[in-house]
């Protein structure tokens, strides 16, 4: 058996311009995990509403973090692949994304013709949601299936409260603090409509049902995302011994009018600077790898907001794994752990 290691990320456009950034948002909007809607209506919602005006205002955002070097989600994953390489020079690895390029096709194809013949599988994804893991491994199940010949496949499963990763994330954080300081900390995570979180809950009775649903992780809410997070940040809040009442789970980037996960990021923000904090920290462990969601969305558009509210507060975007060493370990040890085989 020669196993060849797939990282695998959302995805990013090819540039900051309008035309790239449309061809983007409709590869990513017009996955069924992403909308879930029936396909008539996702056609005429994608086509008719979002995709005219949509691309943008997302490109104005992306020209905001946009690097000469390119895409900094982009950047990152190819430093953070490059490094695991040179960590398993006896397996062969390649990046790709979910959406966009590199492509999963074009990652897929690179292993095999590299001679690997078992494809391990790594999500980047700390936790799992239909519309992030989900759909990646469908795809790529749906990629090895196509093929006359279907190599063996081996899937690294998700890692929100693995010591490795979280170790990672709490030395980030903990540099972060000592430089900046902070009054309180906000985990910011990506957010997911309601309903994709209540489709996981094959019980029908405990997932959104009372207020602390997620209070601790259990066989009814194994699969259940919103849980995941919450369980990454107890563990992280205890990693950086954040006192009871100086830190905050949130949700971000919501899209649309339909109910998502909460509670909502700017909510938090704006309480947190009517009460007159003055510094703010925001971690967002639900990305690996630093892009338009933590660059803009926090880094830029939450720290101005938060500055025009509270003109004497600060809001600091802590950095995410990217490559650093420490992750470049912590991926390694769960390959590792996964697949024996890697070398």
């Amino acid at each position: 058996m020669k196993p060849g290691l797939l990282l695998v990320n959302l995805g990013t456009p090819d540039s900051a311009a309008v035309p790239d950034v449309r061809r983007y948002l409709r590869e990513f909007l017009a996955d069924g995990r992403v909308l879930d809607l029936h396909p008539v209506g996702r056609w005429l919602l994608l086509n008719l509403v979002i995709l005219p005006f949509r691309p943008r205002h997302s490109a104005e955002a992306y020209r905001r973090i946009w690097t000469p070097q390119g895409s900094p989600l982009l950047l990152h994953g190819r430093a953070l692949a490059a490094a695991v390489q040179q960590a398993l020079p006896q397996t062969p690895v390649r990046l790709a994304m979910r959406y966009g390029r590199p492509s999963l096709a074009d990652g897929v194809r690179e292993l095999r013709q590299a001679g690997a013949n078992h494809l391990l599988v790594l999500p980047l994804y700390p936790q799992a949601a239909a519309s992030t893991t989900g759909s990646t491994l469908a795809e790529v199940y749906r990629l090895l299936g196509s093929g006359w010949d279907v190599p063996g496949v081996q899937v690294v499963p998700p890692f929100h409260g693995h010591p490795a990763f979280l170790d990672a994330f709490a030395a980030v954080g903990r540099a972060a603090l000592g430089d900046h300081g902070a009054d309180h900390v906000v985990f910011s995570f990506h957010g997911v409509p309601e309903r994709h979180v209540t489709r996981s809950d094959a019980s029908g009775a405990h997932c959104l049902r009372t207020a602390d649903c997620c209070a601790a992780p259990g066989p009814v809410n194994r699969d259940c995302y919103r849980a995941q997070c919450f369980a990454t940040a107890r563990a992280l809040a205890g990693a950086l011994a954040l006192g009871e009442g100086t830190w905050t789970v949130s949700f971000q980037s919501r899209l649309g009018r339909t109910p998502w996960i909460g509670p909502y990021t700017d909510h938090v923000l704006r309480e947190l600077a009517a009460q007159r904090v003055r510094r703010v920290a925001v971690m967002c462990p639900a990305f690996v790898a630093d892009c338009l969601e933590t660059l803009e969305e926090i880094g830029v558009r939450a720290r101005d907001d938060y500055r025009a509210r509270f003109p004497d507060g600060e809001l600091h975007l802590v950095p995410s794994l990217n490559a650093e060493p420490a992750w470049v370990a912590a991926v390694v040890r769960l390959v590792r752990e996964a697949c024996p085989a890697v070398q």
